[in-house]
């Protein structure tokens, strides 16, 4: 299987002295999502919990809902010309009764980020498919000082970044602040994916009394994969896209962004957010 991290020889130029080294880097392979044996989708992913990426993909994509629906997954052989494995085409098999959504069309709606469609058309297909409600979910309430310390215990559980320094991050925290789980990954969604993927394998979707903290902006599809897997809360160390913010407002999602040390703004879903009065008023 792939490595998650490889070694590449480097010129290093450090005040004038220069030097021959090795260095770490962060791995990244096409991973080929196939559903029943017909291909899907190519995702440029950090080798690991491929499993759990692709169920947490067809999550997004309303196509797994639990553990009932997943019949198996398993590795390509023979995606080669030569018949070798390269542990980089995995197929998702479903349990009989599972009906498959028009996938190619919705994911050309409002899957990517960079597809350039209606907006519109995009909050629409998300709030439609939606399985689990977050506007009926439990009620959540976290305090900003809670929030504040996420951050950092995101960071201290990157092990893999602080290696290579070039990997994202997500996390799922409970609403008292315990930390449930972690992944690294190339890309952001990924990492949301392998979450979101393991919590289904593990039977605990959906998340609803969860936490999401991922490392970088918060972008329209994260807030997607949020919502398709019950989560109330999102959080992100930097700046939500517009369409994030309507997402989040049309669904109930609290969204905060530019979450450093005690600063952080909330976009929608102010409601979870437990501020003192005095505070409120100010």
């Amino acid at each position: 299987m792939g490595r998650v991290t490889e070694r590449r020889k480097v010129l290093r130029i450090r005040d004038g002295a220069v030097s021959s080294r090795p260095d770490t880097l962060v791995a990244e392979e096409p991973l080929e999502i196939r559903l029943n044996g017909k291909p899907l989708a190519i995702t440029m992913r950090t080798p690991g919990d491929d499993f759990a990426l692709a169920a947490g993909f067809l999550v997004s994509e309303g196509v797994l809902g639990g553990q009932q629906d997943l019949r198996n997954i398993v590795y390509c052989a023979g995606a080669t010309a030569d018949g070798s494995n390269t542990y980089n085409v995995v197929d998702v098999q479903t349990a009989p009764g599972v009906v498959i959504p028009d996938i190619t069309l919705e994911r050309n709606v409002y899957t990517t980020s960079s597809c350039g469609l209606c907006g519109k058309a995009s909050l629409d297909a998300v709030r439609t498919t939606a399985r689990w409600p977050i506007a009926d979910a439990p009620p959540v309430r976290v305090t900003p000082e809670l929030l504040a310390s996420l951050p950092d215990r995101l960071r201290a559980a990157q092990r893999v970044f602080d290696r290579t320094g070039g990997l994202h991050a997500a996390a799922l925290f409970s609403e008292e602040g315990e930390l449930l789980d972690v992944r690294e990954d190339v890309g952001r969604h990924n990492a949301v994916d392998k979450l979101v993927g393991r919590a289904l394998q593990n039977g605990q979707l959906p998340l609803s009394r969860a936490i999401l903290l991922v490392s970088g902006r918060a972008s329209f599809e994260l807030a997607q994969k949020a919502v398709m897997a019950g989560i109330p809360v999102l959080a992100a160390v930097s700046a939500p896209s517009s369409l994030a913010v309507d997402l989040a407002a049309e669904t109930g999602l609290t969204l905060v962004g530019f979450l450093r040390g005690s600063s952080m703004n909330v976009y929608a879903g102010e409601d979870r957010i437990a501020l003192r009065a005095a505070a409120a008023q100010g």
